[in-house]
C-alpha cells in the first residue's frame, strides 16, 4: 500500500485530498505546518509527500530542501501562487511536480500515479540492464555479490552486503535501525547495537585511507543512508 504524506494548513482541503486518497486505497497522514511535516516524515516510511509552498513555521521551500538532503520520495508541491520563480523554484530543489490551487484531485491522483509507474519503470529498468552499482571509487555488484575498491575487491560478511546493497540501491534515503535490522534479518528489531556494528565495519572496510569521509552517513535521531554522489 502507498503511504502519501500531505502537509497543508488548510484544513478543509486536506480531509477533502486525504478522503479522496484513501478511497483510491492510498494510506495517507497529515501535518498542519513546515515543521510537524518534517517530523512526521521522518518518524515513517513514506512513498509519497504532497507539499504546500505557503506553510507556517517553517516554509514548504525550506521542507523540499530539508527532505532531499537525505531522501528522494517523490513531491509535488502545491501553491495559492501562479509565479514561474515559485515553480522554478521548488523543481530546482528537487520537487517531481508543481500544481496550483484550485486544482482538480483526479488531475493530482492522475500525476501521483504516473510518477509513481516513471519510477518504477526506470528503477526495474536499471536493475534489469545493470545489477552494478557504482559511487566514486566504489562499485557493488549486486548479482555476483562482490564489492570492489579502486578495482581491489573487498571482504564483506554476508550481513554487511546486504546492508550495503540496501542502502546504495536507495541513495539519500534514510533507513532507520529498526528497518534495516527488519528488512535484512527478516524479524523485528530487538537490538540496534547490531546495526551500529555492522555499519561500523563496513565504513572501516569502504574509506580510503588518510579520509574521514565515509559513503554510509548518518542522519543523526533518524538512522543511516548512502551519500549522494
Amino acid at each position: 500500500m502507498m503511504r502519501v504524506l500531505i502537509i497543508d494548513d488548510e484544513k478543509l482541503l486536506v480531509k477533502g485530498l486525504r478522503k479522496s486518497l484513501e478511497q483510491e486505497g492510498f494510506q495517507v497522514s497529515v501535518a498542519y505546518d513546515g515543521q510537524e511535516g518534517l517530523e512526521v516524515f521522518k518518524e515513517g516510511e513514506y512513498n509519497f509527500v504532497i507539499l504546500d509552498l505557503m506553510l507556517p513555521r517553517l516554509d514548504g521551500i525550506s521542507v523540499c530542501r530539508n527532505i532531499r538532503q537525505y531522501s528522494d520520495v517523490p513531491i509535488i508541491m502545491l501553491t495559492a501562487k501562479d509565479g514561474d520563480i515559485d515553480k522554478i523554484l521548488g523543481l530546482e530543489l528537487g520537487a517531481d511536480d508543481y500544481m496550483t490551487k484550485p486544482f482538480n484531485t483526479r488531475e493530482l491522483i492522475a500525476r501521483i500515479r504516473a510518477i509513481t509507474r516513471r519510477l518504477e519503470k526506470i528503477e526495474k529498468g536499471h536493475e534489469i540492464k545493470n545489477n552494478i552499482y557504482e559511487s566514486g571509487n566504489l562499485k557493488v555488484d549486486v548479482e555476483s555479490r562482490v564489492v570492489y575498491k579502486s578495482g581491489v575487491e573487498v571482504e564483506l560478511t554476508p550481513k554487511e552486503f546486504d546492508i550495503l546493497e540496501l542502502l546504495i540501491r536507495r541513495k539519500g534515503r534514510v533507513f532507520s535501525r529498526e528497518k534495516i535490522f527488519e528488512l535484512i534479518w527478516n524479524e523485528p528489531c530487538l537490538d540496534t547495537r547490531t546495526i551500529d556494528v555492522h555499519v561500523k565495519n563496513l565504513r572501516e572496510k569502504l574509506k580510503e585511507p588518510d579520509s574521514e569521509r565515509t559513503v554510509i552517513e548518518t542522519k543523526w535521531g533518524v538512522g543511516y543512508y548512502f551519500r549522494r554522489d
